[in-house]
């Protein structure tokens, strides 16, 4: 059955793919940003629970202890007015304990993103897009490939995280029960580790949704990405030139270097054929030529028109078939022939001169 010349079968070619990407148009998912974020917050946290737990704790001993001592004639602290450093300490408090994962909530998703997309930024993706209004766009999108494919990862993140929770909680009800057991400090440590626990497990969760959501956010990019047969060859015309303009321009181009090389050969000395397989005219300048010049050659058809002309015009055609040979392949037009080819083209400049009565002059 033949190709519909609408259907994208073809791979994105490098050239659009470098122009999507100046678009802003680039494969990334939001659940990897979203899971690197919580499995590094979490993470965070873990190792500086205790960290977080002295320094608050030791804030709040410190305020404690001030209820009835510690105070400059009771209005002031060390010197300082109580409501300044009552925000001098909680702020103190907030940037050791709340600052770093602040900090990670700015620069993970903007650095696991940038390693997605290559950090690239493009102004064209931050324009405003009136088809964006288009409700039935909205509509197509509701039912698209795309949106069913968040719908069931959404439920299963959902119906997963709900299980997770659940099951950790069971393996645990008999550890919480026991809590009242437990002086206060051995109380916090084993609710922090059954939290962090259940938080590893949702890391887990959506590590396995992000992997996921990778997969199919790439194929659906490259999905897209696709064109057509008729693009293909649309975008290497631009980028190639279109190849019938190309032929057409080439085939002028030797034209008009055909017509210049015409007009060149009543000026030669003499031509050397073969007999009509290869035609080299020569002409020699004693004036301004070191060397006779090659001004005209050809085989075949261009030969017998070099043969042609030189005929029309007067000028002598000698037939050497070892000399038209290697002229032809060794002497680029417009050039001087080299030294080894001195002694015959000499014997043949001899001979024409001869012909016209003329002596060979420069050519010894």
């Amino acid at each position: 059955m033949p190709e519909s010349s609408g259907e994208k079968t073809e791979k994105a070619t490098p050239h659009k793919r470098r122009e999507q990407r100046k678009e802003g148009n680039v494969m990334q998912s939001r659940d990897v940003v979203t899971a690197a974020f919580i499995l590094l917050v979490f993470f965070t946290l873990r190792i500086m629970a205790e960290y977080m737990y002295r320094t608050i704790s030791g804030s709040l001993t410190y305020w404690i202890s001030l209820s009835g001592e510690g105070m400059d004639g009771g209005n002031t602290i060390d010197g300082m007015g109580i409501p300044q450093k009552l925000i001098l300490e909680i702020g103190k408090v907030v940037l050791l304990t709340a600052g770093p994962i602040l900090l990670l909530s700015v620069a993970v998703p903007v650095i696991v993103t940038g390693i997605q997309t290559k950090f690239i930024f493009s102004k064209k993706s931050l324009k405003f897009k009136l088809d964006k209004l288009n409700p039935f766009k909205g509509i197509q999108k509701m039912f698209s490939l795309s949106s069913a494919f968040e719908l069931a990862k959404s439920i299963a993140k959902l119906v997963i995280l709900i299980a997770v929770v659940y099951d950790e909680i069971k393996g645990r009800i008999t550890g919480f029960a026991r809590l009242v057991q437990l002086d206060p400090a051995a109380g916090l440590i084993y609710t922090a580790d059954a939290i962090f626990a259940i938080c590893m497990k949702i890391a887990a969760v959506f590590v396995a949704v992000a992997a996921i959501d990778f997969l199919f956010q790439k194929y659906k990019w490259e999905k897209d990405m696709k064109m057509t047969k008729q693009e293909v060859k649309e975008e290497f015309k631009q980028m190639e030139g279109d190849p019938q303009i190309k032929s057409k321009r080439r085939q002028k181009q030797q034209q008009l270097a055909m017509s210049r090389m015409m007009q060149e050969v009543p000026q030669a000395d003499v031509v050397i054929r073969n007999p009509t397989h290869f035609a080299v005219a020569l002409r020699y300048d004693e004036d301004s030529d070191r060397a006779p010049v090659v001004v005209a050659k050809g085989a075949d058809n261009v030969a017998f028109r070099i043969i042609e002309k030189a005929e029309e015009s007067g000028v002598t055609v000698v037939e050497n078939v070892p000399l038209a040979r290697g002229l032809y392949a060794a002497v680029d037009l417009g050039r001087e022939i080299p030294y080894s080819f001195y002694q015959p083209v000499v014997e043949v400049f001899a001979f024409v001169y001869g012909l016209k009565g003329k002596k060979p002059k420069g050519v010894s």
